[in-house]
């Protein structure tokens, strides 16, 4: 038919990290080792006659700071992985490995910060990977994630006619 758009190829694969959340979490870390290395280096030996500072203080100090700029770290950490086969999301606290059949629709409405998936058990999964300030990444992740999974449920098999109309 001439005039019908035809829906766009499926990509191979589909891959999508939050950058903007990654860059800010990067520079937050990195401003907080720097700020807890200055405490550390600032924090001389002294006694104030109830407290006592010495080099276990500072390498304390300097170590906290790393803990600390590892925990913001960890917030980048959300992923996700799509492909013929199913698709793979990491988000902050956990990770979901789902075929296709189990995905009933891919969503990024419009407000939404970031994508989620309708599930067929009625249930809703986030995709905190794909976020709505990565602009046309994102944009871009949500067709590619929409269209491996029309590509996967066109291979399905047609469901069997009902006996009855009720």
């Amino acid at each position: 038919m001439a005039g019908v758009p035809t829906p766009p190829a499926a990509p191979d694969r589909v891959t999508a990290v939050p950058r903007r959340l990654r860059l800010a979490c990067a520079l937050v870390a990195a401003g907080i080792v720097a700020a807890m290395t200055v405490v550390a280096l600032l924090l001389t030996e002294s006694s104030t006659g109830v407290v006592v500072f010495g080099p276990a203080d500072q390498v304390a100090m300097a170590g906290l700071g790393l803990f600390l700029g590892a925990g913001v770290l960890a917030l980048g950490r959300p992923r996700v992985d799509a492909d013929a086969a199913g698709v793979r999301v990491r988000n902050l606290l956990g990770r979901a490995e789902l075929p296709w059949e189990a995905v009933r629709a891919v969503r990024f409405d419009r407000g939404a910060a970031w994508a989620s998936l309708d599930l067929t058990n009625g249930d809703e999964l986030a995709v905190v990977a794909v976020q709505a300030v990565d602009g046309e990444r994102a944009a871009v992740a949500v067709e590619g994630l929409r269209a491996l999974h029309a590509a996967a449920r066109a291979r399905q098999p047609a469901p069997p006619p009902l006996l009855y109309d009720d």
